[in-house]
């Protein structure tokens, strides 16, 4: 969400106008008006709608349902996102989700849907009843209606389709979280993402409204830092008050208050076409769109569920360009191609039957060759499976070690020197000049002479190696402590001498990343502590990538045990909950890599030949 979601950040990045401007123009005017369109409980939630002025035929309605103030929704034929639609005439509805900004009722973060009959209400109700009462009461409506919405938006989109109205026909989640203790913005496999979630509670359950922390240091590391352990949040600043603070309080393991709000759970039919819509480097729901496109793909009868996988950061499809991201460039305009090629279409096909929509299941872009490609399925099925090994003195190739002995490189653990998982300063998440957005395209090498960082490296690529689908990093690590983080990232690193663009030289790439709690190594459910010493298989899914390291190239994995502040820091000595661990059971460890025919630590691809 801008936070977990395209949020307030996103809004006010708007005003900032570096984005892409409409340049033609709309075949509509639209006029607006404002309504409260009531519930089955009574309670009323603000709705904003858009008109055209002009239109001979009737239209179907293309819905957003938001935590982000409706009422600061773009005429539609200025609002980059949906101009390509709004050309050809909707009518588009954006509405405040219950319990914010002029919505009334009580707000619930990730409201859990209802389930085994339950009577009540949820988002599922809430936009089921909406439908209803713009079916009846909008005139000049065709019967149909599509949702789309971006993290959040894409979340409520995601929960209208669980019991959907008969008149939903096309359903666009995308950035939408799944599961936020597996992998999407507050927890990746168990390890706590602090930042981000420190920041987005107090965002939306401080007020009504979106609202930022005061931070006093421009530099949020240091803050973090001295903040200390985690028992300080509602000791010194939020005192409670702050129910999602209180819940990871409450839940620090995957009990059934994590799993009641994961959305997958939710999906055992379907009769709405998805295109679901994710970003290789989104820096807050990668994990969601496709955990929830193979849950769906499980019962797909109908074929009417899509893929798009686009190099973008978290929303990135909506309002830039797309050329490039940090760094890095796409030499094509992948955000209008999205918006102008794929999504107008695919709504246009489904809401008003013209043209074909897009045939393949999945269309996604490949980083390395920056092109377009089409898949019949995703991953697909047709892939071979190599293991990258890693070896002493920072090798890193195909063939597998036969070292008998006990092999390992190793380094130190300091939670009281943790890494930054970005360059420094660290400005607040969603501050106006944050680097948030591009942190994982970031160059590596700022982290090359830190002694807590592992790194090893093939020789220069002699052809092009081709990456495409799921990658497992098969870890093979001991600890002196009772609890450890491990993070391995998969790198692309550029030859230093690149004529075309000299300012890449050694450029280190992150294409593939992660963090795993090491107490959760065998339930999510029941961490355990680890014994010391002892080697552990860690299986730590690096998701999906579809790369090209081009000839010249090398590739890299690296290896650490903090990611600071985005991932708070493991205390190293296991204690029933991180969240009311004191300062003195964060301790230093060694931690210990193994690299020997026993304990093969590698890297499994599935490439192209």
């Amino acid at each position: 969400m801008r936070t977990f979601l395209i949020s307030f950040a996103l809004l006010s990045g708007l005003l900032n106008r570096d984005l892409v401007h409409a340049q033609t123009s709309p075949t509509f005017t639209y006029t607006s008006k404002n309504v409260m369109i009531p519930m089955r409980d009574g309670v009323r939630l603000f709705t904003s709608i858009f008109v055209p002025s002009q239109h001979q035929d009737d239209l179907p309605f293309l819905m957003t349902r938001t935590p982000y103030d409706a009422v600061q929704s773009h005429d539609p034929s200025h609002n980059d996102y949906i101009k390509d639609m709004a050309s050809e005439g909707y009518i588009f509805v954006f509405q405040d989700i219950r319990g914010r900004n002029k919505s009334e009722g009580r707000y619930e973060m990730l409201r859990p849907s209802l389930i085994n009959g339950q009577v009540g209400i949820d988002e599922s109700t809430d936009t089921y009843d909406t439908i209803d009462w713009l079916l009846k009461n909008i005139v000049g409506n065709n019967g149909k209606v599509g949702m789309y919405g971006i993290s959040y938006d894409g979340w409520t989109t995601l929960m209208g389709i669980i019991r959907p109205h008969p008149a939903l026909k096309a359903a666009s989640p995308q950035a939408s979280p799944a599961d936020m203790f597996l992998g999407d913005d507050f927890h990746h496999n168990g390890a706590f993402r602090l930042s981000y979630s420190f920041e987005y509670a107090f965002s939306q359950e401080a007020s009504k409204t979106d609202t930022l922390f005061p931070f006093n240091y421009y530099d949020t590391f240091d803050w973090y830092l001295q903040l200390g352990p985690l028992s300080n949040v509602n000791g010194k600043y939020f005192h409670s008050t702050l129910p999602s603070w209180n819940n990871f309080v409450k839940h620090p393991n995957y009990d059934g208050f994590w799993q009641r709000q994961s959305a997958t759970a939710r999906l055992s039919s379907n009769n709405v076409p998805i295109l679901n819509v994710a970003g290789w480097w989104d820096q807050e729901d990668f994990y969601g769109p496709l955990s929830i496109y193979q849950a769906l793909e499980k019962i797909d009868k109908d074929k009417i569920n899509q893929l798009v996988i686009g190099p973008w950061h978290h929303g990135q499809w909506a309002y830039w360009l797309g050329e490039k991201l940090g760094n890095i460039n796409f030499n094509s305009n992948t955000g209008e191609t999205f918006r102008k090629e794929i999504q107008a279409p695919w709504f246009a096909y489904h809401l008003k039957g013209k043209g074909k929509g897009f045939t393949s299941e999945a269309v996604v872009f490949q980083t390395g060759s920056n092109r377009w490609q089409h898949y019949d399925k995703w991953p697909p099925a047709a892939m071979r499976v190599k293991n990258l090994y890693i070896h002493a003195n920072g090798k890193l190739s195909f063939t597998k070690p036969t070292n008998k002995n006990d092999a390992y490189d190793y380094y130190i653990s300091d939670p009281s020197h943790p890494v930054p998982y970005r360059n420094r300063p660290i400005e607040p998440t969603n501050s106006k000049d944050s680097r948030w957005r591009a942190w994982l395209t970031e160059d590596q090498r700022f982290v090359k002479d830190r002694p807590d960082v592992l790194s090893w490296q093939t020789d220069p690529l002699e052809d092009d190696l081709t990456v495409t689908g799921r990658i497992l990093a098969n870890l093979y690590a001991a600890t002196s402590g009772s609890d450890a983080d491990w993070i391995v990232k998969l790198i692309d690193v550029y030859p230093e001498n690149i004529p075309v663009e000299p300012t890449m030289g050694g450029y280190e790439l992150m294409v593939a990343n992660e963090v795993f709690r090491g107490r959760y190594r065998k339930s999510f459910e029941s961490p355990q502590p680890i014994k010391p010493n002892q080697v552990n298989l860690y299986p730590i899914d690096l998701h999906q990538i579809d790369h090209v390291f081009k000839k010249g190239h090398r590739v890299m994995v690296q290896v650490q045990s903090s990611w600071f502040p985005l991932i708070d820091r493991n205390p190293q000595s296991y204690v029933p909950s991180i969240f009311t661990a004191k300062q003195s059971d964060y301790k230093s460890a060694i931690h210990k890599i193994s690299r020997s025919e026993r304990f093969p630590t590698h890297i499994q691809l599935q490439v192209t030949e």
